[in-house]
């Protein structure tokens, strides 16, 4: 099938994502970055970056696994969770966080993400990033931030690659 975004559009999409931000919040000052594991998690880093290169300000990174807040878990012919390691060594009190995934999709790993936050405190608010939104709601969830809507079927796939775990940067729409 084909590749709908390729490395450079890629960062282009989080270059504008990050502009947005920066348009969009006044200040970084209380902002944080965390990514949902896997590809969230070098997403968010790369939006660091950008954040950085516009505004001089670094913007503190965190990972969140989610594995155990899934509600797909709970089903016996469910996926084995394999646990990966959250990371967030920031408080999130009172912060902006952003959020940050591959694919919004169902709205279902983005409500299993917010019960973990939850978890580590109270942030004053969380937006939400997602590279690619294909659609299919099941969940009153949007994306604040979007790289590029691709509509889909539900009986198709997105991949996206990062080079970071994947050795290439490209989005490619399955099925």
């Amino acid at each position: 099938m084909p590749i709908v975004m390729d490395a450079d559009r890629m960062a282009r999409s989080l270059a504008r994502i990050a502009h947005e931000i920066v348009e969009r919040n006044r200040s970084l000052e209380d902002v944080a970055l965390i990514g949902i594991r896997a590809r969230g998690v070098p997403l968010a880093e790369r939006l660091a970056t950008e954040l950085e290169k516009i505004t001089g300000v670094r913007v503190p990174t965190g990972a969140l696994d989610i594995t155990l807040y899934r509600d797909d878990l709970r089903r016996p012919d469910g996926p084995q969770p394999v646990i990966r390691s959250t990371d967030v060594p920031f408080s999130i009190d009172d912060r902006l966080i952003l959020l940050v995934d591959d694919v919004l999709y169902t709205g279902r790993t983005i409500r299993a993400a917010f019960d973990a936050l939850i978890d580590f405190g109270r942030p004053r608010a969380i937006q939400l990033v997602a590279l690619i939104d294909r659609g299919h709601r099941e969940l009153p969830i949007r994306a604040d931030y979007v790289g590029r809507n691709i509509p889909t079927s539900r009986q198709q796939s997105v991949q996206v690659r990062l080079r970071e775990i994947d050795g290439r940067d490209e989005v490619e729409v399955e099925g």
